[in-house]
C-alpha cells in the first residue's frame, strides 16, 4: 500500500496594521506571523514580496502578541523592521499552531522552518529581515505538506 503525503493549502487571515491595538490581541497564542510593508516590493531573486520577516511564538508565554510587541518597540533588535517602519506602515499576518496541531507531528519552530525554506524555495533568498538560517526540516519525513499563498504578499 503506498502512503500519500497530503498537500494543505495555506491562506492568510486579512492583514492588520502593525499597531498596539491589533498586537495585544494576540497574547497567549503561539504559531508564526509575517510582517510585510504596505507598498514596498523587496526584489528578490526569483520574484517581489512585500515579506519581511518570518516570525514565530513557541510558547504562550512568549506569545505571538509579546514577539509582536518586542518587534513593534525594537526590543527585539530586528533592524530592518525598525527601519522599515519608519518609512511606511507595516503589517502583520498570523498562524495559530492550535490550527494546525492535528496534521503537523512537528514542533512550532520546524513549522517555522519548512515556511522559510519554502520561501526560499520560491523567492532565492530568506526574508530580508530573517538573519538566521531555517533548521533543514525538509530532511525529516514530513507527512503533511503546504502549499502556501505567496501571492497574498504581492
Amino acid at each position: 500500500m503506498s502512503e500519500t503525503n497530503p498537500t494543505v493549502n495555506i491562506y492568510f487571515d486579512s492583514p492588520k496594521t502593525f499597531d498596539a491595538g491589533n498586537i495585544l490581541s494576540l497574547n497567549g497564542i503561539t504559531g508564526l506571523y509575517f510582517i510585510f510593508s504596505s507598498s514596498i516590493q523587496i526584489q528578490y531573486p526569483f520574484d517581489t514580496s512585500r515579506l519581511l520577516y518570518i516570525g514565530m511564538s513557541e510558547k504562550k508565554t512568549n506569545s505571538i502578541g509579546s514577539r509582536l510587541n518586542g518587534h513593534f518597540g525594537g526590543k527585539s533588535k530586528n533592524v530592518g523592521l525598525v527601519s522599515y517602519r519608519k518609512v511606511e506602515p507595516l503589517w502583520f499576518t498570523y498562524i495559530n499552531f492550535e490550527m494546525l496541531k492535528g496534521i503537523w507531528a512537528f514542533r512550532v519552530e520546524d513549522l517555522e522552518s519548512y515556511f522559510i525554506l519554502n520561501f526560499v524555495q520560491h523567492f532565492g533568498v530568506y526574508p530580508i529581515c530573517n538573519n538566521k538560517t531555517g533548521l533543514d526540516v525538509m530532511s525529516n519525513n514530513i507527512a503533511t505538506h503546504f502549499k502556501i499563498d505567496w501571492n497574498y504578499f504581492k
